[in-house]
Parts: C-alpha cells; structure tokens; sequence
C-alpha cells in the first residue's frame, strides 16, 4: 500500500537508484550498491512541522498536545499588572523589562550595560537586541524569539538590524490593539491557572482585586515563596522582613514561636486565596540537626542585633524553618517546590550596580543527593511528607535525583513525588530531552506534570509549545522506531496528560469551567 506521505516514486537510468519522495525528505535506493540513503529536504524555519521530524510526531503534536490548554503552575509574572490589566507601551517594554535571558546575549555579543538595563531609550535598546538575535542561532532565544513575534504578532520576518525598524511599528501597533493587555494576552495564549511567586510578607492586595472582581476568565493564584525566612545570618535583609511579616500576618514576631505563628497565619492566608503551592529557592537544602530552643535562641540573636548569627547556627535554624514549611504543605495537601542548584550573583561588582536577579547566576556544583535525602526522610519519618516537585539545575545529578525521589512514592498520590521540568539554564530543546529521558527511564513519565514558563514575561507561553513540540517529536520517533505500540490512542492519551491534564489533578486548583 502506498504510504500516505509518499508524494512520487521514481527510477533514475542515469545514476541506477530509486527515489521515494515524501513530505520532508527523499529516500534514496541505490540499486546497484543495495544502499540506501536518507536526503532530507530543506524545512522551512518554524513551519507548522517545526521539531517535528515525523509523522508519528507531527499527528502527536497537531492532534493531542496542541488543542490542550496552559496550567502555568509556576512563573514569576508580577500580579499588579494582571489586577490592572496592563497594557505595554513598546516591545521593548513587554520584551526586554527584567529579561535576564536577552541581557546575557546582548552582553555576550559586546552590547553595553545601558542597552540591556541602563538608560538607553527603549528603541535603542530593541535595537541592540535585533542586532544580537542573528547571533543567536543555535540559542533558543533564536526559537523563542521568532515564535513570540509569529504567535502575537503575525511576523514572520527573521529579525535583524534591517528588519527592526518594520518589526518594531508592527508589533507596537499590534500591542495598541484591544486584546494585547495582559489579560488579554492570557486569554489568547489559553492559559486557564497561572500561579505567581509571592513573598509571605506580601499584603496579595492584588490577588485579592482579582479574586473580589472574579471577571477574568484565567485563575490567578499566589504561591507561597519564604526565602527571606532563612536569612538569618543577613540581618539587614532579615529584621525589616520580620517587620513586613508582622504587619502583614498582625502578629508581632518578637519570639520564634510568635515568627512561626505568623507565617503559618499567611499560609492559611495564601490558602484562602485559592493558593496550593509553595515554592523555595535554594542552592542546596540545609542539612543539621536544630532542636526547638537551638531555633530559638538563633532566631533571638538575630532580630536583637547583639552579634552575627555563625554559619553553623544559620543552617541549624534553615533546617528547621524547612522543616517546618514541610508540615505547613503536607497539612494543606500543597504541593511543595524546590528548585536546587544555582549559584546566585557569580559577579560582586554586578551585584553592586544592578542588584540580584539581573542575568550573573549561573548553574552550581554543590553536592546535592544527601541533603535531599536527609530532608524527604525527615519529614517522610514525621508524616509531613507533601506533594513535592524537585527542580534540578545541574544535569549531571539527574539521574540521582531522579532515583532518590523514587524511595519516597509512597502509593498515595500518582506521581506524589516529581522530577520537575527543565529548569532555568535547563528549559530548552536538548536538556527537556535530558529531564524526559531520565524521567522516563527511572520513573513514570506518564504521570509527569509538564511544562511550565518559570518567567516574568507575558509573551513567554510558546515554551508550551516548544516543550510540546519536543515530547511528541521523542515519543513519535518511539513510534516510528518500534519501541513504543503505534497506538495514537495510548500515546497521545498519555501526551494529553502531560500537557495539561496531569497538572489538572495533581495539584487541586479551582480551574475555570
């Protein structure tokens, strides 16, 4: 039976080989050699069939993972400007804002500070970044770069110092239109749950405008991040956080007892809000043994200032602070985060000038196995084990992490325990493959909860999209390669489940609907 792809069949008397042409490529018969030979014709750049590089793959993709809808379940996108509804005034603003991603670039292509956070005008600073992104190719900024100006902005145009001026008015004018506000941009992007990255001490203010106005059709959640109650060897960072804690939570936290009471006072509060997850920054989990008075005579000594908390005594109080937002979790049925590995603001003399967070982190090669381990069993030993995802930043400790988050499923909850996606430096094309391998080899990867954005920027949906685009384009090639059954339904079922329904009914969101 002729194959649906193949377009023409052919011998060729002057070179003696026989051609089957389909869809994407030519295979090649040599009748007189008994070889054959793949030639692959040239696909068009972010074609529909984009990663896709079979036809297992691209039904996969157009039929199963394309139609699901977006659970952002973790990203840093700032609430008040979902509350008002924001409209950006250029593209450099909904761009090039807080996009520590394109400042490395620009740095890395000889671009100077003040184009990337300086006091460049916007369009010279849209400028700086066309003239980067031909730099770019074989970086997924090159990929992402196109599919944000293709899907919200209808340009297919490779940008470039000749193209910026033309792509700049079209996507300025495009973002003036009545759907390109933040909300609206959700709404476009299907995104039925995003959940946000807030501190303890925040008031949700804003959360709450979107709760009381109950109008937009995309749930917006708070997530619970207390990194700033474990810096209690950074007094200047740690003392006016307690104060905010105390006038956020009412409760004054001038004991330990009364710091403990309050956080789990804004727990119940995120709660309230619809929140199920926390969420922790950590370059490796804290690991000594810290008993109730240890806490607090630590915590004393660091809100009255008479001396500097010691390096031993921070990681005691760290501990048990984890600890005890592992009880927090587990008694709400949240689901905890922990993102592990990175080594934070490399560059001193950046830190200075621009502050944390501005493109100088890089990934990390603390020892990460044990300190994991001490504190699943811990909390595992105390029945506060939660839901708990694990974000890995240093491929090298996949496999360990993978298999030691395997000792603790304890049957309760499918998947109870994950090995999170490609993570920061991790979220593009060959290390979702590393995650998806190990995943799949040393656990269930039908039961994985999928992609997020993990970003600040409302144009960031298309890492859906590009994380679809690379499950199905791995699982059709099992198909096609006869290691996994040619059953759509089975295995587009199971890529239904990992773009959105896994995360659906894993994590106990109201969702829309």
């Amino acid at each position: 039976m002729r194959s649906a792809a193949a377009q023409s069949r052919g011998y060729n008397r002057r070179n003696g080989k026989y051609g089957v042409q389909t869809a994407n490529n030519v295979q090649v018969f040599d009748v007189i050699s008994g070889h054959s030979a793949i030639r692959i014709s040239p696909m068009a750049f972010l074609s529909p069939d984009f990663l896709l590089q079979s036809d297992a793959a691209r039904t996969l993709y157009h039929t199963y993972a394309a139609p699901e809808p977006i659970l952002d379940y973790h990203c840093h996108l700032p609430p008040d400007q979902i509350a008002a509804d924001h409209r950006f005034a250029d593209l450099a603003e909904i761009w090039l804002a807080g996009d520590h991603y394109k400042w490395r670039a620009m740095r890395a292509n000889g671009v100077a500070e003040a184009y990337c956070t300086g006091s460049a005008s916007p369009w010279e600073k849209f400028l700086a970044y066309a003239r980067t992104v031909p730099r770019l190719i074989r970086n997924p900024l090159y990929h992402w770069t196109h599919l944000e100006l293709k899907n919200y902005f209808g340009i297919t145009t490779l940008l470039n110092e000749e193209t910026a001026p033309a792509i700049w008015e079209q996507a300025n004018a495009r973002l003036a239109e009545p759907g390109m506000t933040t909300r609206g941009i959700l709404r476009s992007s299907r995104v039925v749950a995003v959940c946000t990255t807030d501190d303890p001490a925040d008031s949700l203010e804003h959360h709450i405008r979107l709760r009381d106005e109950g109008t937009l059709a995309t749930k917006v959640y708070p997530a619970f991040r207390p990194d700033k109650a474990l810096t209690v060897d950074q007094p200047a960072v740690f003392n006016p956080w307690c104060d905010r804690l105390s006038a956020a939570s009412g409760i004054d936290c001038h004991s330990f007892s009364a710091f403990l009471d309050a956080l789990r006072q804004r727990h119940d509060a995120f709660h309230a809000l619809g929140a199920r997850l926390s969420d922790h920054g950590l370059n490796v989990l804290p690991d000594a043994d810290c008993s109730d008075a240890d806490a607090a005579r630590i915590f004393d000594c660091a809100r009255s200032g008479r001396a500097d908390v010691s390096p031993v005594d921070a990681e005691k109080f760290r501990t048990r602070m984890m600890l005890y937002f592992g009880q927090l979790d587990s008694e709400k049925f949240w689901t905890k985060q922990l993102h592990l590995g990175a080594l934070r603001n490399a560059n001193s003399r950046m830190l200075r000038q621009l502050g944390p967070d501005t493109g100088f982190d890089s990934i990390g090669d603390c020892p990460q196995v044990v300190p994991l381990a001490h504190y699943l069993d811990r909390l595992d030993s105390a029945g506060a084990l939660p839901k708990l995802i694990v974000y890995n930043l240093n491929p090298a400790d996949n496999y360990a992490l993978c298999t030691l988050i395997g000792n603790f499923q304890d049957g309760s909850v499918p998947g109870k325990l994950q090995f999170g996606s490609g993570w920061w430096f991790l979220d593009q094309k060959e290390a979702m493959e590393w995650q998806i391998n190990t995943l799949s080899h040393l656990g269930l990867l039908s039961r994985f909860v999928g992609m997020l954005t993990d970003s600040r920027s409302f144009l960031s949906y298309p890492r859906h999209e590009y994380f679809r685009r690379v499950l199905c384009n791995m699982l059709g090639s099992d198909m096609e390669n006869g290691l996994a059954p040619r059953d759509f339904e089975l295995i587009g079922g199971m890529v239904r489940d990992i773009c959105f329904r896994n995360a659906r009914d894993y994590f106990g969101l109201a969702l829309p609907g």
